[in-house]
């Protein structure tokens, strides 16, 4: 049985260069995921929906294995970050900002399958996470990502350089939540070590006077 391993496979996906921004489109891709708010250090919510996404990730790892013959590897932690201000994430204020956890799910375990996993992972596990979980599509495409080393909160001045010099310099705008990886396994890695790829969607920038339906 061969395992398939998105990481390997899509290395533009998972492994940006370090060194400078880069432009990457995005497939479409099916998650599990989970909603919440506030500073993740400090949310017992956002502790209960990690701990159930790696839960129902690996049932329906096995399910996969054991009905349809096909296993891969369970790939990273993956969130989806946004704020009212979006200077938040600048200024790491953590109590803004609103999230959703999700780890990457194959094509092949479509709907079904996984309404079926979680609901018989839900009889026989207390997992406060699970209840809020979801399958659902992520459709980004045309992103810009970059891979950040160190501390998550020193993704700050990246986040300022990519908003306020890197997509301005190449007409572009965001269009969708800030999106990060975590390469690494943050009980285990020096904070200096760890890896993250942080990704924008991006849209060309209206032309100057252009009809937005907006005042100019």
């Amino acid at each position: 049985m061969i395992k398939v391993d998105f990481k390997k496979n899509r290395k533009d996906l998972y492994l940006p260069t370090r060194s400078r921004f880069t432009s990457v489109d995005v497939p479409s891709m099916p998650f599990l995921m989970v909603d919440g708010e506030g500073d993740p250090n400090a949310s017992a919510a956002y502790a209960q929906a990690v701990e159930a996404l790696y839960t129902a990730s690996y049932a329906v790892k096995l399910t996969s294995r054991n009905e349809l013959g096909q296993d891969y590897v369970v790939p990273p932690l993956e969130g989806l970050w946004s704020a009212a201000d979006r200077t938040a994430f600048v200024r790491r204020a953590k109590d803004e900002w609103v999230w959703t956890m999700m780890i990457r799910l194959p094509d092949w375990a479509m709907p079904g399958l996984v309404h079926d996993t979680l609901h018989e992972l839900a009889r026989n596990k207390q997992l406060p996470g699970l209840a809020g979980m979801r399958r659902e599509i992520l459709v980004e495409g045309r992103s810009v990502q970059i891979l950040h080393v160190g501390p998550y909160d020193a993704e700050g001045p990246v986040l300022a350089t990519l908003h306020s010099d890197y997509l301005p310099a190449h007409d572009l705008v965001p269009n969708g939540r800030h999106h990060e990886i975590y390469l690494s396994d943050a009980r285990r890695t020096d904070p200096t070590k760890l890896k993250t790829v942080l990704r924008q969607p991006v849209a060309d920038a209206a032309p100057l006077g252009a009809d937005t339906g907006q005042p100019i």
